[in-house]
């Protein structure tokens, strides 16, 4: 997968096309992330044992890891990923615009 958890991200397809978000979990298995404030779920909870109060909960949900690219702070828009072997052997991603390391 071209994002890591952690990792800034524009959303590029999708009813949610535009936002910028944190990866807050990735599933490769699945091909799917989860980002910040993207695809927003509605859950309907009863009151339990663990949660005491029950009602309406807002949570994220998974999108396609290919509607999204990564976000660079530098050139302020979505841009591609690379990858680029170091001197001392070290596989790191760059950043296609500026080279920017973001490893």
């Amino acid at each position: 997968m071209h994002v890591k958890k952690g990792d800034m991200v524009v959303v590029i397809a999708g009813k949610d096309k535009g936002k910028k978000g944190k990866v807050l979990t990735a599933i490769p298995k699945k091909d799917r992330v989860i980002v910040e404030g993207v695809n927003m779920l509605t859950k309907h909870k009863k009151p339990s044992q663990k949660v005491q109060q029950g009602g309406i909960i807002h949570q994220e949900g998974s999108i396609d890891v290919s509607n999204v690219m990564h976000y660079c702070s530098k050139d302020k828009k979505a841009v591609r990923i690379g990858h680029k072997v170091l001197e001392n052997g070290e596989k790191v991603r760059v950043c296609k615009k500026c080279g920017e390391v973001l490893d």
